[in-house]
C-alpha cells in the first residue's frame, strides 16, 4: 500500500519536531555532558536523543514509514538522530520540500559498534563461538573446592560473581583466589564481580536454634543417587573457612583408614552408615548414601575395634524462623535485638503472634495501613493491618499450602512506597575496600537516584580504583527504573559500566504485570545509551537447584539473547547449568539479533 503524498507533509513536520527537541535536548545538557568521559560523549549524548524521541508516541508514523520503505526504527536506539535524520531527508528526496539536516556522528549501524566495543571492555570475549557472556554466582563452596570452580571455568563462565551480602572476606577472597587460579589454567579471562549488599529492607535475628549440619546425596531426576553426601571431618583446632565441615579430635582422624566404615543415628534417630573415602593432609572425606542429619556430640560407631568411638566437636548454629500460614498475624518490630516465635495451641491456632525485626529500624516508622508487604522475595505476601510507634501488624494473605517459613536476612519490599532508602551503607563502605583490591566488577545493588551513582564514584576515587574498577548499575527498584537516564549519565563519568535487570526485586516494586514493559523499556534504553546488560535473577533455576529445567525456563534463555550476559544463580547442578546454557546460546545466536520495537510514549509507572 502506498503512502498518499499529501500525508508527507505531516510526516516530514513531525519528523522535524524530534530531530529539533533532541538537539534541544543535547544543548539543555551541555554542562552534563561535559562531566562524561571521552568514552561515553557521543553515548551520553545518543542517550538524551532517544529519552526526546521517547515522549512521542510514534507507533502510527513507524506504519506510515514502512508503506513508504523507510526505516520505522524498530532497532535504531543506538543510533537514533541518525535514523530519523536519514528518515526525513528520504522524504525530502521525494520531492517534499523541507529543511535538510547534516547527518550526525552516529550514524546507521554505529551505535552497535559502540556497544560492541563496551561489551568487549567490561566483560572477556568467550572463547567459544558465543555472543552472550556467562556470569555466575559463585556458592560458598567456592572457597574450597578449586575442581568446583575449574569445572565451571572450562564450561564456559565468563563472569565469576560473588555476593557481598553472604560470607566474609575469607571466604571472598579464597573464592577470588579460585577464579583466577582456574583462570590461568584454562588460558581464558574471567572477570570477578562482586555485589555490594546495598540498602535492601531485611528480616532480622530470630534467635539461635541448634548446632546441626545437613547433608544430603546428588540425586537423578529419577531419585537415583549419582553421588553421595560429602561430609568433610577437619581437626577441631583447624579453622577451616568451609562451614560444612565437620571438626573432630585430630588424634581420632590419624587413626583412620580410606574403607573405614562408621554407624550413627542422626537427629532425628534415623540409623546412617558413614564410608572413609579419601584421606589428605589430617582430614578426611567420608561418604553417606543417604541424607543425614549431624549435631554437636553425634558419635561416630566404628566397625573396626582398634578405632575408638568419634564424636563431632562444636558446630555452627541454625536460625531460627517463623512458619507463616494464610491468615496469620505478624509483628514487624524497630526492635534490631531479637524477634520472638509465636505459640500456638493443641489445635493449631495461633494464640501469641510472633515478632521479626525489620533492618534498619527506620523503616518502620514509614509503614501505612492497608498497603502490601511482601516477605522473601515475594513468597509471603501480607497487608499491613496496624501502624504504631514501634511495630506494625501484618496480616499473611499468601503463603504455601503447608507454611512458609520466614528466616533472617530475608527481604522485604513495600512496592507502593517510598521507604526512603539510598547510597552506601556502612557495609558497602566497608566492603568497597575488599572489592577495590580484589575485584574487576562492581555491581552496586539499590541504586535509585544519580546521586547514589556519585557517592559510588567518589568512594572509589577515594580508594584508587576509580576507572580501575569497572560499575554494574543493578536495577532492582520502582525509583531507579524512574531515573533510569539520569543513572546512566551519572555513571558515564567513569568507564566501563553495565546495567543488571534484577528481575527478582523489579518485579517485586514495578508488578508482575508491568515486569515485562519495564524489562524491554531498560533494554531499549541500554541500547541507546550503548551499555551492556546482565540478563539476571532465576535463569535456569530449576535446572541449577534440582537438576531438571522448566519449560518456561528454556524460553526465558531465547528472551535473555537481548542482552550481553545472562546470569546464573548457585546450586548443586550449577555446571549441568552452565553447559546448557552455553549450548543453547551458541545455537539461538544464529537465529536472532537483539530485538526489534515498536515505540508508544515512555511509561515511567
Amino acid at each position: 500500500m502506498n503512502i498518499d503524498p499529501e500525508k508527507l507533509p505531516s510526516i516530514a513536520k513531525r519528523l522535524e519536531d524530534i530531530i529539533e527537541n533532541c538537539a534541544a535536548n543535547e544543548r539543555d545538557n551541555e554542562t552534563l555532558l561535559k562531566e562524561v568521559c571521552e568514552t561515553y560523549r557521543e553515548s551520553a549524548k545518543n542517550l538524551l536523543h532517544y529519552s526526546t524521541f521517547r515522549t512521542y508516541d510514534l507507533r502510527s508514523i513507524q506504519k506510515k514509514l514502512k508503506r513508504l520503505g523507510l526505516s520505522r526504527f524498530a532497532n535504531a536506539e543506538g543510533n537514533i538522530l541518525g535514523s530519523l535524520t536519514n528518515a526525513h531527508n528520504l522524504i525530502r528526496l521525494m520531492g517534499q520540500p523541507s529543511k535538510e539536516y547534516p547527518l550526525p556522528a552516529l550514524g546507521i549501524g554505529q551505535g552497535k559498534k559502540k556497544l560492541r566495543k563496551h561489551t568487549n571492555a567490561l566483560f572477556p570475549t568467550p572463547k567459544k563461538s558465543r555472543r552472550v557472556r556467562i556470569m555466575v554466582t559463585q556458592p560458598t563452596e567456592s572457597a574450597h573446592d578449586y575442581n568446583k570452580v575449574l569445572e565451571m571455568v572450562k564450561n564456559g563462565m565468563n563472569c565469576a560473581r560473588i555476593n557481598c551480602a553472604h560470607d566474609n572476606p575469607d571466604i571472598w577472597k579464597a573464592i577470588a583466589d579460585n577464579v583466577r587460579k582456574a583462570s590461568a589454567e584454562c588460558g581464558t579471562d574471567v572477570k570477578i564481580a562482586m555485589d555490594l549488599a546495598g540498602p535492601k529492607i531485611r528480616t532480622g535475628f530470630l534467635g539461635l536454634g541448634p548446632k546441626v549440619l545437613k547433608f544430603k546425596p546428588k540425586r537423578s531426576v529419577l531419585g537415583i543417587v549419582e553421588t553421595p553426601a560429602q561430609i568433610r571431618l577437619v581437626p577441631e583446632d583447624n579453622k577451616s573457612i568451609d562451614p560444612t565441615a565437620i571438626p573432630i579430635a585430630s588424634d581420632w582422624l590419624s587413626l583412620l583408614r580410606v574403607g573405614d566404615k562408621f554407624i550413627l543415628k542422626d537427629t532425628r534417630g534415623k540409623k546412617r552408615k558413614l564410608v572413609v573415602h579419601k584421606l589428605e593432609e589430617g582430614k578426611a572425606l567420608l561418604h553417606c548414601k543417604r541424607t543425614v542429619y549431624l549435631e554437636t556430640g553425634t558419635r561416630l560407631q566404628p566397625q573396626r575395634e582398634s578405632i575408638p568411638v568419634g564424636v563431632i566437636g562444636e558446630l555452627p548454629v541454625t536460625d531460627k524462623f517463623i512458619e507463616l500460614h494464610t491468615g496469620n498475624l505478624l509483628a514487624v518490630t524497630a526492635n534490631e535485638k531479637q524477634g520472638k516465635l509465636p505459640q500456638f495451641n493443641e489445635e493449631g491456632k495461633q494464640i501469641h503472634v510472633g515478632s521479626i525485626p525489620c533492618l534498619p529500624s527506620k523503616v518502620v516508622s514509614k509503614a501505612k495501613k492497608g498497603e502490601p508487604i511482601l516477605f522473601d522475595d515475594g513468597k509471603i505476601e501480607g497487608v499491613i493491618t496496624e501502624v504504631r510507634k514501634d511495630h506494625f501488624m501484618v496480616r499473611i494473605v499468601k503463603a504455601k499450602e503447608n507454611g512458609a517459613r520466614l528466616k533472617a536476612e530475608k527481604g522485604i519490599n513495600f512496592p507502593t512506597l517510598d521507604m526512603g532508602l539510598s547510597g552506601l551503607t556502612d557495609k558497602d563502605r566497608e566492603d568497597l575496600k575488599f572489592v577495590a583490591k580484589y575485584a574487576d566488577i562492581v555491581n552496586f545493588s539499590f541504586v535509585n537516584t544519580a546521586e547514589d551513582v556519585d557517592e559510588l564514584l567518589d568512594q572509589l576515587e577515594q580508594l584508587g580504583s576509580r576507572d580501575k574498577v569497572s560499575v554494574i548499575l543493578k536495577i532492582e527498584t520502582r525509583f531507579a527504573y524512574r531515573n533510569l537516564v539520569k543513572i546512566l549519565l551519572a555513571a558515564m563519568k567513569t568507564q566501563f559500566i553495565g546495567v543488571m535487570i534484577a528481575r527478582g526485586d523489579l518485579a517485586l516494586e514495578v508488578g508482575w504485570k508491568n515486569m515485562g514493559k519495564v524489562q524491554e523499556e531498560i533494554l531499549s534504553f541500554c541500547s541507546a545509551a550503548h551499555i551492556p546488560v546482565v540478563w539476571a535473577t532465576q535463569v535456569l533455576e530449576g535446572l541449577a537447584k534440582s537438576g531438571l529445567p522448566s519449560r518456561s525456563e528454556i524460553t526465558d534463555i531465547t528472551s535473555s539473547l537481548r542482552a550481553e550476559c545472562v546470569m546464573l544463580n548457585k546450586g548443586p547442578y550449577i555446571n549441568e547449568a552452565i553447559v546448557l546454557l552455553d549450548e543453547m546460546l551458541r545455537g539461538m545466536e544464529k537465529l536472532h539479533s537483539k530485538k526489534e520495537g515498536m515505540w508508544p510514549k515512555i511509561d515511567w509507572l
